[in-house]
């Protein structure tokens, strides 16, 4: 994923931000920028956590940078796996069945720069 200017930009717009560092030739990336990288890729290449996507529900979203914001003009790769599955009674009855999804974020030479961990939630069947 190339982190475009124009990307930026929007997202800024999009989340109501006015931070002039999210704009011009020197942009920086916004910390929950790298959702938009999910838009992205490929059919195929994202992890399937194997939920029912109507009672799908995205829980926890944390963001760890190792490297200091994304710019405008930096290329990365990303690869997810999954690292934790577990499940909870639900309050209505049923099981709810969680997996925990770790995304890292690699620079062109293969430093770690980011990484995303994500809580996907099934909700228990009615």
């Amino acid at each position: 994923m190339v982190v475009e200017r124009g990307k930026i930009a929007e997202f800024a717009v999009a989340t109501e931000s006015d931070n002039p560092a999210y704009r011009g030739a020197d942009a920086i990336t916004p910390a929950t920028f790298l959702t938009t990288a999910a838009r992205w890729a490929p059919p195929g290449v994202r992890v399937d956590v194997g939920f029912e996507r109507k009672r799908l529900l995205h829980g926890e979203q944390e963001y760890t940078f190792h490297a200091g914001p994304l710019k405008a003009g930096d290329v990365i790769t990303a690869q997810e796996r999954i690292v934790d599955r577990y499940s909870k009674p639900g309050k209505r009855g049923g099981e709810m069945q969680f997996a925990t999804v770790v995304t890292e974020y690699r620079a062109t030479d293969g430093t770690l720069v980011a990484e995303a961990r994500a809580t996907f939630i099934e909700r228990a069947p009615r």
